[in-house]
């Protein structure tokens, strides 16, 4: 079984943490990854930085400019990863746009997905009718399992379809904005959790986009398995560098 099913098993709230990967230095992606698992985060989002990101918020396209300032590529960040099997046991999953992927070549890189042991591919510009038609059987023939975002304004029917065709998890956005924008859900959020929560999808929903801390995860978890933290961890990074990462997560999981 693909550790991202393990781990949605577990009966607990599931904290995933993103990262752009060469961000602070080049040489911090496996050290960030390491301390994350030790200090109790769940499911880790490695972000594969790209020069034209749609979603990012400030902070995040501030961090991904620099890992490819640092020299980010997509081979470096393999080489990074070759053996983090040896160490980390939790669920790894690669966030980035689909054109550094379609340059590497789809197959290659999802077989050098599983060679390294990655769970997962979050790809928010790759449309779910061309995953489904062109690439889903690629996907599954190398254990990916293919993270699809919803938003408040996405159809019920678009919603069933993602769901039908996901086995794992739905990235449920939390709000139109892009990352790193909200201090916190209102009533429309809170509603629009629960109205997806009703529709009693079979993939459980992890929230992202606004949680920031304890506060925030305790909203987005509140009718959803889990909620992912970027921006907030990545001004962490920026101010702190990779020490007291665990001090980081204990105010998420306090």
């Amino acid at each position: 079984m693909n550790r991202i099913n393990q781990k949605l098993k577990e009966n607990k709230k599931l904290l995933s943490i993103y990262f752009s990967a060469g961000y602070p230095n080049l040489s911090d992606t496996v050290s960030i990854i390491e301390n994350l698992e030790k200090n109790g985060t769940d499911l880790i989002e490695i972000g594969l930085p790209f020069s034209d990101p749609l979603a990012d918020g400030p902070t995040i396209q501030a961090s991904s400019t620099q890992a490819l300032k640092n020299g980010m590529t997509t081979d470096v960040l393999f080489n990074q990863l070759k053996d983090i099997r040896k160490t980390v046991s939790i669920p790894l999953i690669i966030m980035g746009y689909f054109n550094p992927m379609l340059q590497y070549g789809v197959e290659a890189f999802c077989k050098k997905c599983q060679d390294i042991g990655i769970d997962g591919l979050i790809i928010p510009d790759l449309p779910v009718d061309v995953y489904n038609d062109q690439y889903k059987a690629t996907f599954e023939k190398y254990g990916l399992i293919n993270v699809f975002l919803i938003t408040p304004q996405t159809s019920v029917e678009r919603i069933n379809f993602i769901d039908s065709i996901s086995n794992g998890f739905i990235y449920m956005v939390s709000s139109a904005s892009v990352t790193g924008s909200n201090s916190g859900f209102g009533e429309e959020q809170t509603a629009y959790f629960k109205r997806i929560a009703d529709m009693k999808l079979k993939n459980p929903q992890i929230v992202g986009f606004g949680i920031s801390d304890n506060k925030t995860f305790s909203q987005a978890t509140e009718y959803a398995k889990g909620a992912i933290i970027g921006s907030a961890f990545i001004k962490h990074l920026s101010k702190n560098g990779t020490d007291n990462i665990d001090s980081f997560v204990d105010t998420i999981l306090k």
